[in-house]
């Protein structure tokens, strides 16, 4: 399997989208957390994690109960 490396830049208020279109009334040294890349085709919302089903692992449990006759041989006298 090859492993793809995408360089990233480091976010910037002057790359932020709301900085560019000045709509933001922030004045900080760093990026805040509503941090948007500014992209020609306007603003995009953020990339959402991706939901992956697992493999059941095992059909069968590790551990179970005792039946209802197992459970009766263990306490009848």
């Amino acid at each position: 399997m090859t492993k793809v490396r995408t360089t990233t830049v480091k976010p910037s208020c002057e790359s932020c989208f709301f900085h560019c279109n000045q709509l933001c009334a922030l004045n900080l040294d760093e990026p805040c957390a509503t941090y948007r890349p500014n992209h020609p085709e306007g603003l995009r919302p953020p990339q959402q994690m991706r939901f992956v089903f697992r493999q059941e692992r095992s059909v069968r449990s590790v551990w179970a109960f005792p039946t209802a006759a197992e459970q009766a041989a263990l306490h009848s006298a």
